[in-house]
């Protein structure tokens, strides 16, 4: 499968023309209509990043989960090619992740999966790709879970 990372890209400047390929790729994610119980279960959290960084091809380092009173979850995943970020609000049915990959790995697969396991009906992606000129780097999507 192409991702992002495959594309090469053209940074100009009075003197010369290069070739400039992004670091990486950050995905900032708005996803609602999940379930309040998935949204508000530490455990839950927990393995949604952990089976994102792995579908995604990335390598977990660490893994640090924050339950909130009266609700809410927030959780980090360190990865080898960068990280995983997520907060919940359940009683919005609406969290935020953003999925920054840089190296080998597919962070599209990885927010794919975030947005199975969380059952977010509808999910908007900005991506940016990190390195470039901010002209060149950012773009929107939607997805609508089916």
């Amino acid at each position: 499968m192409k991702t992002s990372l495959d594309s090469t890209y053209l940074l100009t400047n009075e003197k010369a023309t290069t070739p400039v390929r992004p670091i990486g790729v950050h995905l900032v994610i708005d996803a609602w209509q999940s379930p309040a119980h998935l949204l508000n279960d530490p455990e839950r959290i927990k393995q949604a990043l952990t089976d994102a960084a792995d579908v995604g091809g990335a390598t977990l380092i660490d893994l640090c989960v924050h339950q909130f009173s009266p609700y809410g979850v927030t959780a980090t995943a360190t990865l080898a090619e960068s990280h995983i970020a997520i907060h919940t609000w359940p009683e919005y049915g609406y969290f935020a992740a953003d999925l920054f990959f840089c190296g080998k790995g597919d962070p599209y697969e990885a927010m794919r999966s975030l947005q199975t396991t969380l059952q977010a009906k509808q999910v908007n992606v900005t991506e940016i790709k990190r390195g470039l000129s901010a002209k060149m780097c950012v773009s929107d999507l939607a997805y609508e879970h089916t």
